[in-house]
């Protein structure tokens, strides 16, 4: 296990305030993008869901980038971007299913995987003194790697997306049941980190 970023001081962090850029930006996207992808469900319109669709992936990535570039991450706002991925996607997964019935089961499982399995496993983090899940490969890598590195992610949702949009749902249902079953290998792998942890850690 290789050395893992101390906060300075852990406790420091614990009351920062929402009102910071990223997290601001956070809060805007989400609320774009819902409303948007809302509106386009109401409407049974693709462009509005695509618009959604854009509004929140470029929020994130914009959220991302500026908590780093002006060095404001905090585990507030790594748990807030955790949540309202989920709004998100349940918006526009919803907005998709409207559209195209015979996608149910593939969002069936993306959705059981992204909105339940998955927060769980990333609001880990808040047992290590790190700031985020992008930050977990300094206490295992392999699971960083798996579940929060760049590659990681864009396989995790990228890859049922982009066999969707080529149409081939039954390669998509295969690609979301492989990301499930990371996800549940994931889940036993913490319990073994989490068990390995000091008793004072849940104290």
């Amino acid at each position: 296990m290789s050395s893992i970023r101390l906060l300075q001081p852990l406790e420091a962090t614990a009351g920062v305030s929402l009102g910071t850029v990223p997290n601001i930006i956070t809060v805007v996207r989400t609320v774009a993008a819902v409303v948007i992808g809302g509106a386009g469900v109401a409407a049974s319109s693709l462009v509005l869901l695509a618009v959604a669709y854009a509004v929140y992936w470029v929020g994130d990535i914009a959220d991302g980038w500026c908590a780093r570039r002006l060095g404001q991450e905090t585990r507030i706002g790594a748990v807030l971007d955790i949540v309202s991925d989920r709004a998100c996607t349940s918006v526009l997964c919803v907005g998709l299913v409207a559209q195209f019935p015979s996608v149910e089961p593939v969002a069936a499982v993306f959705l059981l995987t992204f909105m339940f399995l998955d927060p769980m496993l990333s609001l880990s983090f808040l047992y290590w003194p790190l700031l985020g899940p992008n930050d977990f490969h300094r206490v295992d890598r392999l699971v960083w790697l798996l579940n929060w590195s760049l590659p990681g992610k864009a396989a995790n949702t990228g890859g049922v997306i982009l066999a969707i949009a080529l149409g081939q749902y039954g390669l998509a249902l295969a690609v979301a049941v492989a990301v499930l079953a990371v996800k549940l290998w994931t889940a036993v792998r913490l319990q073994g980190l989490l068990r390995a942890l000091p008793a004072t850690a849940f104290a």
